[in-house]
């Protein structure tokens, strides 16, 4: 890779340029500690390549103004924390039920309510999972560099457009004002919504010649069809038909789920001949490394399994490990979420102990080695 291409990014700056990389034209949200960023850069780059910005009164009109830039044909993307997520759950429910690309960046700070709006925390491991109500399907991406925000934000992009789905870029706030070299690679892949065929009839919401997934016409297009938050029928009209309804939900849930291999992401350190196992994400991930290599040095057989998609969770890799190792940990700055799901997928193969942390501060590398060993050797 040529020197040229390596430019100093924070978190924030990365996830814009990739998103600008994968395709984004459109841009609506409100700013909020610590994701401004994404909102500022967006701000200044998109006109510049061709695309538009508008900040919205608040977080719902965000995600709102989002949805519609999509409905339009143009790749969008809105950006937010702990309460303006909170604040975009109904509409995030809306974007999956009716097919809608989106993606929506979520950086983690200390809660609930306002709580530290300046500290790192992952408290929203399960609101990303659950937080709009119904069944659904969830995508979520939760990088653990600077470089990884680029990718996986061009990621999030081609995820969004090929299942017709919002899309989650989820990381705390270490990740996001981190600043480091990043690579910028010459191609990447990128992933467009496939398109109705002019002159053929349409319904947006059929899925026909075994494809999971339809073509979306962008509104003005010369295209009719209809868009609701309410269920309905193959044209998008509202439905109360009970056999529909069954098809519905099991369609938007099963165009995901049956690609998790293609979605599920995963990082391994020192795996091989592991007998304590620590499960990690973002920069306690990166505190995680540095207390597996310590303790490595010192004839403790560590490793780390790092989620780079907290959903689908990387299911197959934590099966696969815990089968043969008995004793896990779990670090995470809340009072415990990424563990309940570590629990529910070893069932028992495995001793599973949660280090929590919940003083709005990144777990320091002595801190967590200590508690680490305390659990070892019991």
């Amino acid at each position: 890779m040529a020197e040229k291409n390596k430019i100093l990014l924070q978190g924030n700056e990365a996830c814009v340029l990739g998103a600008i990389r994968a395709g984004m034209k459109f841009y609506a949200g409100y700013p909020i500690t610590p994701s401004s960023e994404i909102a500022e850069k967006a701000a200044e780059l998109l006109p510049k390549h061709g695309g538009k910005f508008i900040q919205m009164e608040d977080e719902i009109a965000g995600i709102a103004c989002a949805i519609g830039g999509s409905l339009a044909g143009l790749k969008s993307m809105t950006a937010t924390s702990g309460p303006g997520f909170s604040l975009k759950q109904e509409n995030l429910g809306y974007a999956c039920i009716a097919e809608i690309p989106l993606v929506v960046v979520n950086i983690m700070r200390m809660g609930p309510s306002t709580g530290l709006p300046t500290s790192p925390a992952q408290g929203d491991l399960m609101q990303a999972k659950w937080g709009t109500h119904g069944d659904h399907p969830v995508i979520c991406y939760y990088p653990s560099s600077v470089r990884e925000m680029y990718e996986y934000t061009i990621k999030a992009f081609n995820m969004a457009e090929k299942f017709r789905t919002p899309v989650l870029v989820m990381t705390d706030e270490v990740i996001a004002h981190m600043r480091a070299g990043v690579e910028i690679p010459e191609e990447v892949e990128i992933i467009d919504r496939k398109k109705p065929e002019w002159g053929k009839s349409y319904l947006p919401f059929k899925v026909t010649d075994g494809e999971e997934i339809a073509p979306l016409a962008a509104f003005g297009s010369g295209f009719r069809f209809h868009v609701t938050g309410l269920a309905h029928d193959e044209m998008g009209f509202p439905s109360n038909n009970p056999l529909r309804n069954d098809e519905m939900i099991r369609h938007i849930c099963a165009k995901v789920d049956k690609c998790n291999d293609e979605i599920v992401e995963s990082a391994e350190h020192f795996t091989d001949d592991a007998e304590v196992l620590f499960v990690a994400c973002g920069s306690v991930a990166r505190t995680a490394l540095y207390v597996v290599k310590q303790m490595r040095s010192e004839g403790v057989k560590a490793g780390l399994l790092i989620p780079k998609t907290v959903w689908p969770f990387p299911e197959k890799a934590l099966k696969a490990l815990s089968s043969r190792i008995h004793k896990i940990i779990v670090p995470e700055m809340n009072m415990g979420q990424l563990v309940y799901e570590v629990e529910r997928i070893v069932k028992g193969d495995s001793t599973v102990t949660l280090l929590e942390k919940v003083t709005g501060e990144l777990f320091k590398t002595e801190e967590m080695y200590n508690k680490a060993m305390a659990v070892i050797k019991q």
